[in-house]
């Protein structure tokens, strides 16, 4: 008995490899992408970049090699792989990645902004479950703390009388919390200890001469003043009195740590 192949079956599509190919080297061009334009800083803290600069490297050499494999095999017949259960279709899987490194490629990551910070909850304090951003440094002169500083300040020696009449001296972006009045801004930073997402909001509140809509929300401001307590919203607290409020661009780096 003679067996004649079934027309039906159906042979592996050429194209597949080679989106496995370009999805792999688009991932490995956006992490070198992210890190070279500095944008890596509004994603994940300085301490894990290397990690994206080894994998992007690593994904640019296997979609590399596996394009150059393909390349001298283009002319040699496929042999079907073996059966296996897949969530998706074949290619539908490099198909998201690839479509996912595209949007990352086009749209640029934005910093967070005063409406996440009072969707997640400002405070003046870094609080026990939360991470705390390097070390404390008790020795550093009131006027040359960081905003953060001042914040891990509190935490050790929450007592604001202890600092009134202090200079100072922080950079922020501004906030304009409901339960404040007109002559107060709350200026904030976000803290990251891993990566955007675990990224919560800190900072000060800020006695302003005149009306805080002269300093709408999202800008920075690099602010100098005194420490003075005061009641904001029926809570006793340390606030900046300010003398001084200059607005200045964005940094590059906009998270502390």
């Amino acid at each position: 008995m003679t067996l004649i192949p079934n027309s039906q079956t159906k042979t592996p599509n050429k194209f597949i490899p080679w989106l496995d190919v370009v999805a792999i080297t688009a991932w490995g061009i956006l992490m070198l992408k992210y890190w070279l334009t500095g944008k890596l800083y509004l994603l994940i803290h300085p301490d894990y970049f290397w990690l994206v600069i080894v994998a992007g490297i690593a994904l640019l050499i296997i979609g590399f090699f596996k394009g150059l494999q393909l390349w001298k095999h283009r002319r040699r017949p496929q042999i079907p792989n073996a059966p296996h259960i897949s969530l998706f279709p074949p290619g539908w899987g490099s198909f998201l990645l690839l479509t996912t490194a595209i949007l990352g490629l086009t749209i640029t990551p934005r910093v967070f902004a005063s409406q996440t910070a009072l969707d997640r909850g400002v405070t003046e304090s870094l609080g026990a479950s939360r991470a705390q951003p390097q070390a404390f440094r008790a020795t550093v002169r009131p006027e040359e703390r960081s905003l953060v500083d001042w914040v891990r300040t509190l935490n050790v020696y929450p007592e604001p009388d202890a600092y009134t009449g202090q200079k100072v001296k922080v950079q922020g972006f501004v906030i304009h919390p409901p339960t404040m009045g007109e002559d107060y801004i709350f200026l904030a930073r976000f803290v990251l200890s891993c990566c955007a997402a675990d990224a919560y909001p800190v900072g000060l509140s800020v006695q302003i001469p005149g009306s805080r809509q002269q300093y709408p929300p999202d800008i920075w401001l690099e602010i100098e003043g005194q420490m003075t307590t005061q009641t904001v919203g029926e809570k006793r607290q340390l606030t900046i009195k300010a003398n001084s409020l200059k607005k200045i661009p964005q940094p590059q780096n906009p998270y502390s740590y």
